[in-house]
C-alpha cells in the first residue's frame, strides 16, 4: 500500500511539474507594474508578448489610440491587439497598428468596436497572451517571434464574424488581397525620432477565405474599396464561423520594405502550438541562465518577473535579408544599411544596472548592442542617450560613455574600440544640433569652469555636472587601456573630479553653483527640480559613482558620511512647495508612498545609494536596507513597482540585489555586496563556467552577512571582482539575524574609488 501511495504521489507531482523540469517563464507575471497612471506609477509597464530583445512586441490595447498608457490594469475594455515598440509611456510609441476580432456588424470606431474583458479570463505570459472578449464571445490568443506573430481566434457560431485592422492615424496605407487571404499595409504613426521616409510595413495572412471585405478611409468603412491611403486607414474582412472554429492570422512587419515584411513571416512555424512552444523554450533558456531555488514562491515570481523586464530592451532594430545578411533601416538617415542596430532605451536609467547586467549574464548580446551603438554613431555623429528609434530629447547626462566603457572593460568591444572611444570624445565636447540631450548640453561652461552654472538658463545643471564628471572618468578608464596620450588622460582624469565643484560645504551636499563661483542663496536640499533632474540634493549628492572615497573626504570622514546616509531614511518625505504647475510630479508622490524618508527608489539617481555603506566601514547597514527595499518595494503584482520600471533598470536593481551584489560603478568591473535573497542560486555564464551562490541560514529575519567564502577561502572584501565571478565556483554566505560589525570594516575591504587608485 505504501509503495502504491509513493508511486501515486510521484505521478501527481510529475504531472503538475513540481518534480518536473523547472519552467522559469511560468513564474513570470507580465502584468507586474501595469496598475499605473500618469499621476502615480507602479511600474508604467504593459504585458508584452515578445521574444528577448525582440523587434516587435504585442499587447492588448485598453487605452485610446496614441495614449502612452496603452494598457492599464484598471481598464475593462480592449480596443485592439497592438503591435508596439513603446519603451515608456512618456516617450510613447511608433510603428504601431492593431487587429481585433468582432461579431455582429462591421465597426471601426475604437470606442464602439471595443469589448469588455475580465482579468479572470486573462493569461499573460512572455510567450503567450489569451483573453476572452465577452461582447463578441471570442477568445484571442497571441504568440510571437522576433519580427512576427501568430494569432488564434476562437469564434462561436457566427454568420457575421469580422477582423478589424487599424493602421492608425498620421498617415497609413492598407490593401486587402482576397485571393491570397491577405492584408498588407504600412503605418507611419510615431512620436519623433524618425526620418521623413519612416514606415512600418506589415503583412497579415489568414487561413480562412474572406466573405466580406472593406477598406477604411479616414475611419469611413467602404465596402466598394480594397485599398486605402489616407490619414487614418484600415481594413475589415469577414466570414462565417462554426462554434469553436479557430481562425489564424500570421503577421509580420518590417521597417525596411513590404518585401522584407513578407520575408519576416518565415520566422513563424506552421501551427500556433509549435510557435507557442518554441517561444516558451527560448524564454526558458534565456531566463534559465540564472537558476534560483527557494521555498518562497512569491520571491521566485518577483525575481523572474523582474528578470523578464531586463530582457526586453534595448530592442533589436535590425532584420535578416534574403541573402541572410544583417541589415537595418537607419532612424538617423533613412537608409537601409548593413549591421546591427538596437533602440528604445534611455541610458540615463539603464547605464546603472541594466547594461552591466546584460554584459555580465548575456555578453553575446552585449557585443551586438555595442556594434549597434557604433552604427548609431557612424550614421548620426553621436551616440544616442535616449533612442526611440532615433535620437530623442529626454533626460540629461552623457551616459553612453558609461555604456561603452563598461562593455570595453569587460572585453566586449574587440574591434573598432578606438572609433568607439573617439565617439565618446566627440560626445563629451559637442551637443547634437537638433536633440540637446545627445552629447553634452552646456559642455562649453563645463569644460571652462568645471561645472554647468546654475544661473545660465541650462536646466538640471548640478545633475549634468555630476553625470559629466562620472562620464569623464569612463573616458579616462577606456583611454588608459587604449594607451592614449598622457595629456589626454590627465585632462579627463582631472575633469572626473569636477563633482567637487558642486559640493556645497555649508550643507555637506551637492547643489547648483553660479557662474561667478557662488552658491545660490535659496538652496533647499529637499527641493525638487531646480538644479536637479527629477529629484533633489538628497538623491543626487551620492552621484559620485567613481570616487565615493573622495565624496567621503569632502563630507569630513566616514562617520559624517554614514550619518548623511542614515539621514536619507530618517528625514520626512517632503519635497518643498510646488511653485509652478507641473512641479508636483508623480515621482514625488511615489517617494512619499513608500515610507522610507527621502529614499526615492522609484527613480534611478538614488538606487545605488543603499550600497555606499560598504565604502565607509558599515556594510551591515547596506544589508539591512537592501532587504527592506526588496521586501517592501517589489511584488509580482500589478502594483508591484514603486515608480517607473524604466526599460529594465528598476528590475535589474532587484535581480542584482537578490543575487547579493550590485554594479555601483559600471566600468570598475566590481559588484558591491548587499544581502542575498535566496538560499541557492546557480549562474550559468556564457563562457561555460557556473557560479553557485549559497546562503546558509537565510531568511527574512537573517538578512545580515556573518561571513563569506569564495571557493572555500575566507573572503573579507565588500565587493566581488568581475573576473572572479566569471571563473565560476562557489560563493558561500553565512547569514545571521545580527550584524557582524567586524567584517568589511577596513579600507582594504572597500570597493574602488578613484582617489584610492594605485
Amino acid at each position: 500500500m505504501r509503495k502504491k501511495l509513493l508511486i501515486l504521489i510521484y505521478c501527481l507531482f510529475s504531472t503538475t511539474g513540481l518534480w518536473a523540469q523547472t519552467s522559469y517563464v511560468d513564474y513570470v507575471n507580465t502584468l507586474m507594474g501595469t496598475d499605473s497612471k500618469p499621476l502615480v506609477s507602479n511600474g508604467n509597464t504593459y504585458p508584452a508578448v515578445a521574444m528577448p530583445w525582440g523587434m516587435n512586441f504585442w499587447m492588448p490595447q485598453t487605452g485610446k489610440m496614441g495614449d502612452g498608457w496603452a494598457y492599464t490594469y484598471n481598464a475593462d475594455r480592449i480596443r485592439g491587439f497592438k503591435q508596439t515598440h513603446q519603451p515608456s509611456p512618456w516617450i510613447n510609441d511608433y510603428g504601431q497598428f492593431s487587429i481585433l476580432p468582432i461579431t455582429g456588424k462591421p465597426e471601426f470606431d475604437e470606442d464602439k468596436r471595443s469589448s469588455w474583458f475580465s482579468h479572470k479570463t486573462e493569461v499573460a505570459k512572455p510567450y503567450f497572451y489569451k483573453v476572452y472578449l465577452s461582447d463578441y464571445d471570442v477568445y484571442t490568443e497571441i504568440t510571437s517571434t522576433d519580427r512576427a506573430a501568430m494569432f488564434q481566434f476562437t469564434f462561436g457560431e457566427e454568420k457575421n464574424a469580422f477582423i478589424v485592422v487599424d493602421a492608425f492615424d498620421k498617415g497609413s496605407y492598407v490593401k486587402v488581397v482576397p485571393g491570397e487571404n491577405k492584408i498588407i499595409g504600412y503605418t507611419t504613426k510615431n512620436s519623433g525620432g524618425v526620418p521623413e521616409n519612416f514606415k512600418n510595413y506589415f503583412v497579415i495572412i489568414f487561413d480562412k477565405p474572406f466573405k466580406y471585405t472593406a477598406a477604411v478611409d479616414n475611419k469611413v468603412i467602404k465596402t466598394d474599396q480594397l485599398e486605402s491611403k489616407s490619414n487614418h486607414s484600415g481594413a475589415i474582412i469577414g466570414f462565417s464561423t462554426k462554434k469553436g472554429e479557430q481562425v489564424h492570422a500570421r503577421i509580420a512587419s518590417s521597417f525596411i520594405s513590404a518585401e522584407q515584411a513578407e520575408l519576416n513571416l518565415k520566422e513563424l512555424k506552421p501551427t500556433f502550438e509549435e510557435n507557442k512552444s518554441a517561444s516558451k523554450k527560448i524564454w526558458n533558456e534565456t531566463l534559465g541562465r540564472i537558476e534560483v531555488q527557494d521555498d518562497n514562491l512569491d520571491n521566485l515570481r518577483t525575481f523572474y518577473s523582474c528578470q523578464y523586464r531586463t530582457l526586453l530592451f534595448p530592442r533589436k532594430f535590425y532584420e535578416v535579408n534574403a541573402k541572410g545578411q544583417i541589415v537595418h533601416y537607419s532612424p538617423f538617415n533613412g537608409k537601409v544599411l548593413p549591421g546591427y542596430l538596437f533602440t528604445d532605451m534611455g541610458f540615463w536609467d539603464t547605464f546603472r544596472a541594466l547594461i552591466p547586467y546584460v554584459n555580465l549574464i548575456y555578453p553575446e548580446m552585449g557585443e551586438k548592442i555595442q556594434a549597434g551603438l557604433l552604427n548609431s554613431y557612424r550614421e548620426s555623429g553621436f551616440f544616442p542617450e535616449w533612442a526611440s528609434p532615433g535620437h530623442r530629447e529626454s533626460m540629461v547626462g552623457n551616459a553612453s560613455a558609461s555604456v561603452v566603457n563598461d562593455a570595453f572593460m569587460k572585453g566586449l568591444i574587440r574591434t573598432d574600440a578606438v572609433e568607439m572611444y573617439e565617439g565618446m570624445l566627440h560626445g563629451a565636447n559637442n551637443v547634437h544640433p537638433n536633440v540637446p540631450s545627445s552629447g553634452r548640453l552646456g559642455f562649453e561652461y563645463y569644460n571652462r569652469l568645471g561645472y554647468v552654472p546654475y544661473d545660465v538658463k541650462i536646466r538640471d545643471n548640478a545633475s549634468r555636472t555630476l553625470e559629466y564628471a562620472y562620464d569623464d572618468w569612463c573616458i579616462y578608464q577606456m583611454g588608459k587601456k587604449l594607451k592614449r596620450p598622457a595629456s589626454e588622460l590627465e585632462l579627463y582624469r582631472n575633469r572626473s573630479l569636477n563633482y567637487k565643484k558642486t559640493f556645497n560645504k555649508q550643507f555637506n551636499m551637492m547643489s547648483g553653483r553660479n557662474e561667478d563661483g557662488s552658491f545660490p542663496a535659496n538652496f533647499k536640499p529637499i527641493s525638487w527640480w531646480d538644479a536637479f533632474t527629477e529629484g533633489n540634493s538628497w538623491h543626487y549628492t551620492w552621484s559620485v559613482f567613481h570616487d565615493v572615497n573622495g565624496l567621503i573626504g569632502l563630507m569630513g570622514g566616514q562617520k559624517t558620511f554614514v550619518k548623511m546616509l542614515d539621514s536619507v531614511f530618517v528625514l520626512p518625505p517632503t519635497f518643498g512647495s510646488a511653485e509652478k504647475p507641473g512641479d508636483l510630479v508623480h515621482e514625488m508622490r511615489e517617494m512619499q508612498a513608500v515610507g522610507m524618508g527621502q529614499y526615492a527608489h522609484g527613480n534611478q539617481p538614488i538606487q545605488h545609494m543603499i550600497y555606499l555603506y560598504n565604502y565607509a566601514g558599515e556594510p551591515w547597514k547596506t544589508q539591512y536596507w537592501v532587504r527592506e527595499a526588496m521586501d517592501r518595494l517589489y511584488h509580482a503584482t500589478p502594483d508591484g513597482y514603486c515608480g517607473d520600471e524604466d526599460n529594465g533598470q528598476t528590475s535589474a536593481w532587484y535581480v542584482f540585489s537578490a543575487l547579493g551584489f550590485y554594479s555601483v560603478c559600471p566600468g570598475a568591473n566590481e559588484y558591491v555586496i548587499g544581502s542575498p535573497l535566496f538560499k541557492s542560486v546557480k549562474i550559468k555564464f556564457a563562457n561555460g563556467k557556473q557560479l553557485e551562490l549559497k546562503a546558509s541560514n537565510n531568511s527574512k529575519e537573517s538578512r545580515y552577512i556573518s561571513s563569506i567564502s569564495l571557493n572555500g577561502q575566507k573572503y573579507n572584501k565588500n565587493f566581488f571582482a568581475h573576473e572572479d565571478l566569471l571563473k565560476g565556483g562557489v560563493i558561500s554566505f553565512k547569514m545571521s539575524q545580527k550584524p557582524n560589525k567586524e567584517r568589511g570594516i577596513s579600507a582594504k575591504s572597500f570597493p574602488y574609488s578613484l582617489s584610492t587608485e594605485k
